[in-house]
C-alpha cells in the first residue's frame, strides 16, 4: 500500500535527483488507483516539512537540499537559532534579517548559508515555516496616536501585534491582553490581530495566573467530551482484571510523597534478600485506563505534562483519573506495573521482573514523615509507624549503595538551591524560603532513577519501539564557551575527554567555594536540553547508556507511552503492524512531549519569579546582606539568603569607573582597584521592583 514511507524511502536513493510531480509518480510505477493518494500524500509531506519543492516544481528531502526542519527559538536581540530535527546536525545561526517573518518556536525549514569554521554555528535562511507555536499571544495594550498595538510579554516574541478598534471591550493603555494573530509577519510587515481577553493590570488578584497560562499556551480545563470519558473508565478495580495479574495486596508497600500531593503515581516496597535487597516500584498503570487514540489519550498528548503553578495544578489527565482511580490511594486496591529489581551491595542489578500487578498500599507517607525517621531518629515518629519503621531505614540503606554505585560512574548531581513560595487565600505571596532536599525526597529519586534505566535497558534489548529520556553530551561552541570561564579558574574539559566524570570531578572540587553556583551554572547551560526520542542515545547527566521515563504516567505522557509499550510486551499483543505503527508514531510524541515540557518548566520558572518581584515589593528601600552570584559587564546580581536575586548595576556603583574583566569574570576599579568577583559578601539596598517583568534592583550600601 502506498505510504508517506514508500515516498521518501524511494527519495533516500543515492541515485535520486529532484523530479517533478509526474515523473515521481512514474518512477514509482503506480497504478491509476494510486493516482488521488499519491496527490494527497504529497501535499501532506510538503506541507509538514518532509519533502521540499524547488522553484522548478521538483521534489526533493531537505537534507539533500542542504535544508533542515526544525523549532527556532528567537532572542530578544532578534536573532534566532534552529533547533535541527535531524540528530548530530549542529544548531543553525539566523540573523534577523534572514527570519523572514519566523516567529519563536515555530516549527519552520532553514537553508544553511555557509559554516564559519568547524566549532561554530552554521548560518541559514528561514524559507517557510510549517506550523505557526503561536495562535495567540499575551501582551500588553498600546494605543498611539496613529496605530493601536500589542506588546507582547515574551521578549523573544519581537514583532509588536498590530490591533484594530474593538466595540465590545473597555481598553486601557496599559492592559494585560490576550490577542489572536490573523495575520502573520513577514520582511515587510507586523502580524495582524484581534484582542480577544482583556486581563486588566498586573498586580489584581490572580492576573499574574492567567498570564501566564495564556502567556505559555497552557490547557486550564478538559472538554466536556474528555471528562465524560475518564468518569466512564474510572471504574473501581474488577475481580476479572485482578485474576489476569500478580497479587501483590499482601506486600507491605507505601507512597512517599509530598504533604500536598494528590497525585499519587509511584509505591516502593523493599525486603533484604540472600546477597543484597529487593526493591520493588511499583507505578500506576494509568495505560490500562487511557487507552491509544482515546479522547483522553488525544487530550493528554496535547498536554504533554502536569503543570504546577505553586498553588494551582494543570493536570495532564482529568482528576477523576489523576486524583482518582489512577491515584496510589492508601487502604484501596489499585492496578499497577511493576519493577521488582534485585540488587546487590555494590548497587547492580543482577535479576529483575517486569509484571502487571495489583497492589494495596499500606500506607501514605510524606517526606517530612519519612526524614524524620531516617534522619532525626525521631522516636515519636518511629513509634507512630513502627510497622514500617525499619523498612525506612533499610531503603536508605540502599538508596546510599544505589546513589554511590551511580557517582561511581560519573553521575552529576546538581545542588541548586530551590525556592519555596508560601502564598495566602488571595495567592499572594507572605514568604519566598529556600528548600531543602530531604534523605526521603532523595531515596525516592534513586530508586525511581533505577527503576527507569531497568526498564530502558530491558526494552532496549526486546528491541521495541520505544522514548528514551536522551541528555546529549556538550561539545562544539557550548564547550569552547565553558572552557573560557573554567580556565580562570584552573580547569580545562578537552572535547575528547568530554566524559560524564571528567565534569563530575569539577563540580567535586569546586564544591562548597565562593564559586561553586556560578560554575556549576555554567556547566549546567553548557549541556544540550534533555529531550524525547525514539533512538537510545544515553542521558549524560546520569552517566546511564539506557534511560526512559517509566514512574509517572499520570503527569508525563512519555511515561504513559513507555507503559502502553510494556503492556503490549507483556500481553502479547506486540505483532509486527503494531511495532511498525508505533514506530512511526514515537519521533512525533517525542518532538510534542518535549515542547510541552518546556513550556511547562518556563511558566512555573516565570510564575516564582512574578511571586518573588510581589513578594520583594514591601521591603523596598531596606538592607540586606547578599552574596554576588555572576559578574557581568553591566553590573553582577546578587542573591539574598531566601533565594531571591536581583541586578546591581554598574552604573549605581558611584566611588569609581569600572571595567569588566571577561577573563577572571570580575569588575575592577580603574582608580581605588576595588574587586567585586562571585562569591563576594556585599550589603544592599533595595531600590526598585518591577513585577510586570519580575525584575528587582539593588544598590550598593
Amino acid at each position: 500500500m502506498l505510504n508517506k514511507e514508500t515516498i521518501i524511502e524511494y527519495m533516500r536513493q543515492e541515485s535520486y535527483r529532484p523530479l517533478s510531480y509526474n515523473d515521481l509518480h512514474e518512477a514509482l510505477q503506480l497504478t491509476d488507483e494510486d493516482h488521488a493518494r499519491f496527490s494527497e500524500l504529497i501535499g501532506k509531506l510538503e506541507k509538514e516539512g518532509d519533502i521540499v519543492r524547488t522553484r522548478r516544481d521538483k521534489y526533493g528531502l531537505p537534507e539533500m537540499m542542504n535544508i533542515h526542519r526544525g523549532m527556532i527559538k528567537l532572542s530578544q536581540r532578534g536573532y534566532g537559532i534552529l533547533v535541527p530535527d535531524q540528530i548530530g546536525v549542529p544548531e543553525i545561526f539566523v540573523y534577523g534579517r534572514n527570519l523572514n517573518g519566523a516567529m519563536h518556536e515555530d516549527r519552520v525549514l532553514v537553508r544553511i548559508h555557509e559554516r564559519a569554521s568547524a566549532d561554530q554555528r552554521p548560518e541559514g535562511e528561514v524559507i517557510r515555516a510549517i506550523t505557526r507555536a503561536n495562535q495567540e499571544l499575551v501582551g500588553t495594550f498600546e494605543k498611539g496616536k496613529h496605530a493601536m498595538q500589542v506588546i507582547p510579554d515574551d521578549p523573544r516574541q519581537i514583532y509588536p501585534i498590530n490591533v484594530k478598534p474593538s466595540s465590545k471591550l473597555k481598553l486601557k493603555n496599559g492592559d494585560k491582553v490576550l490577542v489572536r494573530i490573523n495575520s502573520w509577519p513577514d520582511k515587510n510587515k507586523y502580524p495582524e490581530g484581534t484582542i480577544t481577553e482583556v486581563f486588566g493590570r498586573q498586580g489584581q488578584p490572580g492576573v499574574e495566573m492567567q498570564i501566564v497560562i495564556k502567556k505559555h499556551g497552557l490547557k486550564e480545563h478538559f472538554p466536556a467530551a474528555v471528562v465524560d470519558e475518564a468518569r466512564h473508565v474510572a471504574q473501581p478495580v474488577s475481580q476479572e482484571e485482578i485474576e489476569k495479574r500478580h497479587d501483590l495486596r499482601d506486600l507491605r508497600m507505601v507512597t512517599i510523597d509530598g504533604e500536598d500531593a494528590k497525585d499519587l503515581d509511584d509505591a516502593v516496597s523493599i525486603e533484604k534478600i540472600t546477597g543484597g535487597y529487593r526493591l520493588g516500584v511499583h507505578i500506576a498503570d494509568v495505560s490500562h485506563y487511557v487507552r491509544e487514540d482515546s479522547k483522553l489519550d488525544k487530550e493528554a498528548l496535547a498536554r504533554g505534562t502536569s503543570v504546577y503553578l505553586i498553588d494551582k495544578v494543570l493536570p495532564m489527565l482529568p482528576t477523576e483519573l489523576s486524583n482518582g482511580i489512577c491515584s496510589l490511594t492508601a487502604g484501596q486496591d489499585r492496578l499497577a506495573i511493576t519493577c521488582m529489581m534485585d540488587i546487590d551491595n555494590k548497587g547492580k542489578v543482577f535479576k529483575h521482573d517486569i509484571f502487571k500487578s495489583v497492589i494495596h498500599i499500606n500506607e501514605r507517607m510524606t517526606y517530612t514523615a519519612v526524614n524524620k525517621i531516617i534522619t532525626d531518629n525521631d522516636s515519636e515518629m518511629k513509634e507512630r509507624y513502627r510497622d514500617l519503621a525499619e523498612d525506612f531505614l533499610l531503603m536508605k540503606e540502599l538508596a546510599d549503595i544505589i546513589r554511590q554505585e551511580r557517582n561511581s560512574r560519573g553521575a552529576l548531581d546538581f545542588d541548586f538551591p530551590e525556592s519555596k513560595v508560601i502564598v495566602d487565600e488571595n495567592s499572594f505571596p507572605v514568604e519566598i524560603k529556600r528548600f531543602e532536599r530531604g534523605a526521603g525526597e532523595m531515596l525516592i529519586e534513586d530508586f525511581m532513577i533505577k527503576a527507569n534505566e531497568t526498564v530502558a535497558e530491558y526494552m532496549y534489548w526486546q528491541e521495541m519501539p520505544l522514548l528514551y529520556r536522551v541528555h546529549e553530551k556538550p561539545e562544539g561552541e557550548s564547550l569552547a564557551k565553558l572552557n573560557k570561564v573554567l580556565g580562570v579558574f584552573g580547569y580545562k574539559i578537552s572535547e575528547n575527554k568530554a566524559e560524564p566524570f571528567v565534569f563530575q570531578k569539577i563540580l567535586k572540587e569546586i564544591k562548597g567555594s565562593p564559586e561553586e553556583n556560578v560554575i556549576s551554572l555554567l556547566v549546567l547551560r553548557s549541556m544540550k536540553h534533555a529531550r524525547y526520542l525514539p533512538q537510545e542515545l544515553g542521558h549524560f547527566g546520569l552517566a546511564s547508556k539506557y534511560y526512559c521515563h517509566f514512574t509517572s504516567p499520570i503527569r508525563r505522557y512519555p511515561d504513559l507511552i513507555v507503559h502502553r509499550v510494556i503492556s503490549l510486551v507483556l500481553e502479547g499483543r506486540m505483532n509486527g503492524k503494531k511495532k511498525s505503527s508505533l514506530e512511526a508514531r514515537m519521533g512525533k510524541y517525542g518532538e510534542q512531549s518535549t515542547l510541552q515540557e518546556a513550556k511547562a518548566e518556563e511558566a512555573e520558572r516565570e510564575l516564582v519569579d512574578i511571586k518573588k518581584a510581589q513578594y520583594m515589593q514591601q521591603f523596598i528601600g531596606q538592607e540586606f546582606d547578599a552574596r554576588i552570584s555572576s559578574v557581568l559587564s553591566f553590573g553582577f546580581f546578587v542573591e539574598l539568603p531566601n533565594t531571591v536575586e536581583g541586578l546591581v548595576h554598574i552604573s549605581t556603583i558611584a566611588d569609581d569607573y569600572y571595567e569588566f574583566n571577561d577573563r577572571a569574570y570580575t569588575l575592577i576599579g580603574t582608580h581605588t582597584g576595588r574587586k567585586f568577583s562571585i562569591g563576594d559578601q556585599v550589603q544592599v539596598q533595595l531600590v526598585s521592583v518591577d513585577v510586570d517583568a519580575a525584575k528587582i534592583d539593588f544598590e550598593l550600601v
